[in-house]
């Protein structure tokens, strides 16, 4: 039998071929979609996860190699080293297009939302103005860029009857987000999300949160953590980022700020973890800077490249002999030689060490 059809409206869209190849096309990647969906999974082939990667771009520099589009990142230092110094820094960079000083910067100009748990407004205008000692105020403020949302707690709000404060505040800043349109999330400090991030079953759920919101809204996140108390005679690593390794494992990078032996104000910014980049900021080549403010604005003026090692405490003898006569005390406490190690700023190893001369 032969078949001879007859199409008697080829203006019809469901008469012509390509209609019906969009329409086999479409229930193909349907099918295909229906197949690689697992559950919690979703499973391709790499060839597949390499295809699907080239429909997004490149991620592009924020603050040099340090922190990425795309990234959850940590920034981590002791107190009063100047953590929200920088990161008031580099917010105002990316809320006008201009790199700082010594740090590339590919990304646009764009919003950027601050949310401030640390300053007070006073605070705030102290280290972006200029102080008239006769008159006692501050004028000659500086001209932030319209891009920089400052955010902080509104003093007046209650939580709604029946809601959490930490629930209130993760609605809150969700809301945020969705009305002002901003990709560029810096928080400072991390805790005040959660008040307990040194154990795991309570650093994970801020995390999933955290890494929810960044792929729901294509968010970049910088966020500002404090360090326990540190050995300064020994380089920074992982395991000086407060709270439990469940951040250090789920961010996407991280870097710190360490003070230098050699003069108190100068500090040193070395890389931690990367995964869009080379590790180019390691012990061996950390950035030297000083924290100025020539005029209205409080900064970090890159200096140059050094070795982490010269910027090091030596510990005297003197020292290690105090620590030892420390370490003892608190273990006739009762202190644990965890909690001795947390104390003093040294190494479990080194309190066994001195608890044993």
């Amino acid at each position: 039998m032969k078949l001879n059809p007859v199409f008697d409206d080829l203006n019809n869209p469901l008469e012509q071929p390509e209609v019906w190849r969009n329409h086999f096309d479409q229930l193909e990647q349907k099918r295909k979609e229906a197949e690689q969906n697992k559950g919690l999974f979703k499973v391709m082939t790499a060839n597949e996860w390499l295809e699907q990667a080239k429909t997004t771009p490149i991620p592009e520099m924020l603050f040099g190699e340090f922190w990425h589009e795309g990234e959850i990142c940590i920034l981590f230092s002791d107190s009063n080293l100047g953590k929200s110094i920088l990161a008031v820094q580099i917010a105002d960079s990316i809320s006008k297009g201009e790199q700082i000083q010594g740090f590339k910067m590919e990304a646009p100009r764009q919003k950027v939302l601050y949310f401030d748990f640390e300053l007070t407004p006073k605070q705030f205008e102290a280290r972006y103005s200029v102080k008239n000692e006769a008159l006692k105020v501050f004028e000659n403020e500086y001209q932030f860029d319209d891009n920089l949302l400052r955010v902080e707690i509104s003093p007046e709000t209650e939580p709604p009857t029946g809601t959490t404060f930490e629930n209130h505040l993760n609605q809150s800043l969700e809301q945020s987000i969705i009305e002002t349109g901003a990709k560029i999330l810096i928080i400072d400090n991390i805790t005040y999300l959660k008040n307990e991030t040194e154990r795991s079953k309570d650093a994970l759920p801020l995390m999933k949160y955290l890494k929810a919101l960044k792929s729901k809204y294509g968010l970049s996140i910088l966020a500002l953590a404090h360090t326990p108390k540190r050995d300064l005679s020994r380089p920074i690593t992982q395991n000086d980022l407060g709270g439990s390794k469940m951040l250090y494992n789920f961010i996407d990078s991280c870097f710190a700020i360490g003070q230098s032996n050699i003069d108190k104000n100068l500090r040193y910014i070395k890389q931690i973890k990367a995964r869009n980049t080379a590790m180019l900021y390691d012990t061996e080549n950390v950035i030297v800077c000083q924290i100025d403010k020539p005029c209205n604005f409080l900064a970090f003026e890159f200096l140059d490249f050094g070795a982490e090692r010269k910027h090091l405490k030596q510990i005297t003898e003197i020292d290690r002999e105090s620590l030892i006569e420390q370490a003892k005390e608190l273990s006739q406490k009762r202190y644990s030689q965890r909690q001795i190690s947390k104390e003093l700023g040294v190494s479990l190893g080194a309190v066994n060490k001195y608890l044993k001369l």
